[in-house]
C-alpha cells in the first residue's frame, strides 16, 4: 500500500508556498505585529499562535514520526493522520483507499466517516444557538420539540448524556417496532412519541453515553434554525470554517460517492437501515478541515467565553475516576490539574479519534475507514507536548 507522507508546513495565512499549494484557509491580508506570530483568519474570527522554533518542531516531528511507525509498523493506515500544535502541521501522512474497486486513493481532501467525533459539531452548533440567545441550555426539550415526551429532559442533559433516553439503535432493531426501512431522526422521535419507552434511568443522576441524545439535537438544530440538519451545518460552521471537504453524509445523495468502509479483513461494510440518521455520526470530514476547528476554538468570539467554560468542563461525578463528559467532548482530568479533551467514534468500519490539549495548543487526529484500535491510541502522544499523567491509562473502548 502506497502511502502519501505531506511534508510538515506552517499553516499560516501570511505563508504562501514555494510550491503554490493551496493554503488550509482562505487568504486574507491580516497585519502581523509580532515576527514571532502566526495569525489565523475565519471571515470576523481571528487568533494569534506562536510560531513553533525549528528545532522544537524538529525534535516533535522525529517523536510523532516514531509514534506512527511503531503503531503502523506496515505503513498500513487506511486514512488520514495529522498532529498540529499551534496551528502548525507537525506531522501528517494519508494512504489506503476511499473506493477498493476503483482503486479511488485516500488524499488529504479525502472527507471520511468521523463517527461519534460528529457530536463535536452538532455539539458545537447548538452552544452558537445559545450564544445567539436563540436557545437555553436548560431549556426543556419538550418546549422545542412538542412531542417529545420526557418532561424533565434539557438541551443540556442530552448534551452531556445525563437524560436516560434509550439508545435508539436498540429498540428500532425490534422489527415489532421498526420494519428495517431506513430511518430517519424524524422517525425516532415518532417512535419515543408513540410508545413512550422507559428511561433507563431518571433525568440527570448519572452518565449514559446514548447516540439518541445527538439525533434529537439535530432536530432541535432544525426547529431553531429553519433548515434541515444538512445545510444548517454547512452555514453555521462549515462554510464560515473554510471547511471545504466536510458534509454531513445524505444517503441517497452520496451512497454512491462517499467513501466507503471496511472490516479489518479489507471486506467492505454494506449500509443499513441506521445510515441516514445525524447528530449522532454521519459527519464526514479531513484531518485539515478538522484542524480548522480546532483553531477556531481558540478565537475568543467563536463562542463566549463563559459558554466554552461550560463545554469544557465535566458533569459526571458519580464514580471515582479521572474519565469524564463534558458538553459534546469526552475528558480526561488528574489531580495534577492537566486535562485533555477528545472524542472518539465507531460506524461500520469507519474509527475515529480528535484529541484536543487545549493549555498546549495541540490537536492530534487520526481518522481510519478499515477498521482498527489503532486511532484510539493518539492520546498517548499527549506527553510529547505536557506532563500528562498518562502511564498505565488504557485506551477507551470504541463508540
Amino acid at each position: 500500500m502506497k502511502i502519501s507522507k505531506i511534508l510538515p508546513y506552517i499553516l499560516a495565512l501570511s505563508v504562501i508556498s514555494c510550491k503554490k499549494e493551496k493554503p488550509l484557509l482562505a487568504e486574507h491580508k491580516v497585519e502581523i505585529k509580532n515576527p514571532e506570530d502566526t495569525v489565523f483568519q475565519f471571515n470576523n474570527l481571528q487568533v494569534t499562535l506562536k510560531k513553533l522554533k525549528s528545532p522544537e518542531k524538529k525534535l516533535k516531528e522525529e517523536s510523532i514520526k516514531s509514534f506512527y511507525e511503531k503503531n503502523w509498523p506496515k505503513d498500513d493506515l487506511s486514512g488520514g493522520f495529522l498532529v498540529a500544535k499551534n496551528g502548525q502541521v507537525i506531522y501528517e501522512t494519508y494512504g489506503g483507499y476511499a473506493n477498493r474497486s476503483t482503486k479511488e486513493e485516500i488524499t488529504a481532501d479525502t472527507p471520511l466517516h468521523i463517527a461519534s467525533v460528529s457530536k463535536v459539531f452538532t455539539a458545537a452548533a447548538i452552544m452558537k444557538l445559545i450564544d445567539g440567545g436563540k436557545l437555553e441550555l436548560d431549556q426543556k426539550v419538550n418546549t422545542i420539540l412538542p412531542t417529545f415526551p420526557y418532561k424533565e429532559i434539557t438541551i443540556k442533559m442530552l448534551l452531556n448524556h445525563r437524560s436516560g433516553l434509550p439508545n435508539y439503535a436498540y429498540f428500532c432493531d425490534d422489527r415489532k417496532i421498526w420494519n428495517r426501512s431506513m430511518l430517519h431522526n424524524q422517525d425516532i422521535l415518532n417512535l419515543l412519541a408513540k410508545h413512550k419507552f422507559n428511561l433507563y434511568f431518571k433525568p440527570d443522576r448519572k452518565f449514559g453515553y446514548c447516540n439518541t441524545n445527538y439525533a434529537m439535537l439535530a432536530l432541535v438544530i432544525e426547529k431553531i434554525t429553519g433548515n434541515n440538519y444538512r445545510d444548517a451545518m454547512q452555514k453555521m460552521l462549515f462554510e464560515p470554517l473554510g471547511m471545504k471537504n466536510t458534509y454531513v453524509f445524505d444517503y441517497e445523495k452520496h451512497k454512491a460517492t462517499a467513501s466507503r468502509s471496511y472490516k479489518g479483513n479489507n471486506v467492505l461494510y454494506g449500509f443499513d437501515f441506521l445510515d441516514d440518521v445525524y447528530g449522532d455520526k454521519n459527519i464526514y470530514s479531513t484531518p485539515r478541515d478538522l484542524l480548522k476547528f480546532d483553531l477556531a476554538n481558540y478565537c475568543n468570539n467563536f463562542l463566549d467565553p463563559d459558554l466554552v467554560k461550560k463545554v469544557f468542563r465535566g458533569y459526571s461525578y458519580e464514580h471515582k475516576g479521572v474519565k469524564n463528559y463534558g458538553l459534546g467532548i469526552r475528558l480526561h482530568e488528574w489531580k495534577t490539574g492537566e486535562k485533555l479533551f477528545y472524542h472518539n467514534g465507531w460506524w461500520h468500519g469507519n474509527t475515529s479519534s480528535y484529541v484536543t490539549l487545549k493549555k498546549d495548543t495541540v490537536v492530534m487526529i487520526a481518522l481510519s475507514n478499515k477498521f482498527s484500535y489503532k486511532p484510539y491510541k493518539i492520546w498517548k502522544m499527549a506527553t510529547l507536548f505536557g506532563s500528562y499523567p498518562i502511564e498505565g491509562e488504557k485506551d477507551d473502548a470504541p463508540e
